[in-house]
């Protein structure tokens, strides 16, 4: 594509200023150039006479090569509010999250894609996300071999990129981390290497990063597991998954295997009607234990937001014997984070403490969502004129109003738990939170 050829785009356009389509062609036509600026101008201009679909994938992937991902990734959920399925913007989704270091995004927004399109690979989403050697009954019944995706990554994080929780990662480097580097000294004392952690509290408050972190500072592999990874409708099945992602895990040691919302895979069990549930359970603790095989070097930790409706037996030594409460961040972590997450924005003058002070609380995932609202404001103001409009400490107080803090809803119920349930101290961390005395 020659300048000249730009030019002639250019002078129709001069012409004709309202032809949206020679618009948007110009402008696709600056982004293969990677001349993303004057693209960027071209689609905000295309989009302010017309919002479409081609415009908004447009700037999206430019966002995308300017590496805000953030702001990409907001175009991107609106437009897969209109519609979840298209595979252009679910793999442009998938990528950006994934750079983005959203992992949950990333992998399941890739798992919907496979779904919907079983045979579709990517290079780069298949490299970071995707691992081959787990249980697939239906193979199993062709006579071939296992071939369940599963999904692994390497954290390109650790400990120092947490704001905050400076106690939780204390507790989880005594517990995990440090019998790892010293495996000898602990051996003397007769302690294994590994061990098991339940980490509960409010949702959104960085218990999946935190795990992440802990594979990171540790330099292993991280294997997260969700219920598509473990529940299956044929009964035996979902015994047989959980058995080989230990299997899996121990055949990769070091190596961190999370289970996420574990209270949904480890509910009471007199809270059951069905065998099926107290069947999957039963295997659970038989891999805890490591009944058949030793699972030294696997470290082993839960997430929660409902300690509450675990089944007691987890927590029996050798188990999830160790609780960690994972609180809303404090104010200097707020105000890390509201640095973090608005590096690369478009920012002026932001007040971080006072954005801070302004939101007690608030969990990452609240953070998260005041800028969002914040972004989403200036990107409708910006399509008026095509230039991007600065973030402001108003627009942030403006968009801290409007939304209220998740957790005041779980500490409402966890309070109940930690003053009337709680004979054994499990919950005593809640109360010193919110200082209660007993």
């Amino acid at each position: 594509m020659t300048q000249s050829t730009i030019d002639s785009l250019k002078e129709a356009l001069r012409l004709s200023p309202e032809n949206v389509p020679l618009r948007l062609h110009l402008a696709e036509t600056l982004l293969q150039l990677d001349r993303l600026d004057e693209a960027e101008k071209e689609y905000r201009e295309a989009l302010s006479r017309e919002n479409n679909e081609k415009g908004l994938m447009g700037l999206a992937t430019v966002y995308f090569k300017k590496e805000a991902y953030a702001t990409c990734n907001v175009i991107l959920e609106d437009m897969l509010k209109q519609n979840p399925d298209n595979l252009n913007v679910l793999v442009l989704y998938a990528r950006s999250s994934l750079r983005e270091n959203a992992w949950e995004n990333a992998r399941d927004t890739y798992q919907h894609i496979l779904q919907l399109h079983p045979g579709f690979t990517d290079a780069e989403l298949d490299a970071k996300l995707r691992v081959k050697g787990l249980y697939n009954p239906e193979e199993e019944e062709e006579g071939e071999e296992d071939d369940l995706s599963f999904f692994m990554q390497k954290p390109d994080i650790n400990f120092s990129h947490v704001s905050g929780m400076e106690q939780v990662k204390k507790e989880i480097d005594i517990k995990i981390i440090q019998p790892l580097r010293h495996p000898d000294l602990y051996k003397a004392y007769g302690k294994k290497t590994g061990g098991s952690i339940l980490l509960y509290g409010p949702p959104g408050c960085g218990k999946t990063m935190i795990a992440r972190a802990t594979a990171g500072q540790v330099n292993a592999p991280f294997i997260s597991v969700g219920l598509n990874e473990i529940l299956d409708m044929w009964v035996g099945n979902s015994e047989k998954n959980l058995h080989n992602i230990f299997e899996y895990a121990r055949n990769n040691t070091p190596c961190v295997l999370f289970f996420d919302e574990i209270d949904a895979l480890g509910a009471s069990r007199s809270d059951m009607k069905q065998s099926a549930g107290r069947n999957l359970i039963n295997q659970f603790l038989q891999e805890l234990d490591g009944v058949e095989h030793t699972n030294e070097g696997i470290l082993i930790l839960g997430a929660t937001n409902l300690p509450w409706h675990l089944d007691p037996a987890f927590r029996r030594p050798g188990r999830f014997d160790r609780m960690i409460f994972v609180p809303p961040p404090d104010q200097p972590a707020r105000s890390a984070m509201l640095q973090s997450k608005l590096a690369g924005k478009p920012i002026e003058n932001i007040d971080f403490e006072q954005l801070a002070k302004n939101t007690p609380e608030f969990s990452g995932a609240d953070i998260e969502a005041v800028i969002d609202m914040a972004i989403e404001e200036k990107l409708e103001a910006s399509f008026k004129d095509g230039i991007p409009q600065p973030i402001k400490t108003k627009d942030l107080l403006g968009a801290v109003k409007k939304h209220k803090a998740s957790t005041r809803e779980w500490f409402s119920i966890a309070k109940n738990f930690a003053l009337y349930a709680n004979d054994s101290g499990l919950y005593d961390d809640i109360l010193h939170y919110l200082k209660i005395k007993k």
